[in-house]
């Protein structure tokens, strides 16, 4: 059988039409990732404009390039153990109820794979 092959009375439907792409995105996860992305970039947004660039460096969050310590520190112009401590402030913040609630439903998801 042809992949070519017309599918019931309509002419614009072929049997390939009906052929599952593994290759392609699985709408359902793009959604769902993109929802995450907005929800951590709201996060982050409530964080200070310093704690914000060195979690984004740290992380690679914008170009997907992690950076050391050492890197960020040269960076902002300060010691990697001061981007440390900024790190884990910012990472503390972060972990407060009344910012981790606008990610517990991807969470949740999370635990259950």
């Amino acid at each position: 059988i042809s992949l070519q092959a017309q599918v019931g009375d309509s002419d614009d439907t072929t049997f390939g039409d009906f052929i599952e792409d593994k290759s392609a995105e699985n709408p359902s996860d793009m959604t769902a990732y993109s929802m995450l992305k907005e929800k951590i970039k709201d996060v982050l947004d409530s964080l200070t404009d310093r704690e914000r660039a060195v979690l984004e460096q740290r992380f690679g969050l914008v170009d997907g390039y992690s950076r050391t310590l050492e890197e960020v520190g040269r960076q902002f112009k300060v010691t990697r153990e001061r981007i440390r401590q900024i790190e884990a402030k910012a990472l503390r913040k972060m972990r407060h109820p009344t910012r981790i609630r606008h990610l517990r439903g991807f969470l949740e998801n999370e635990h259950q794979l």
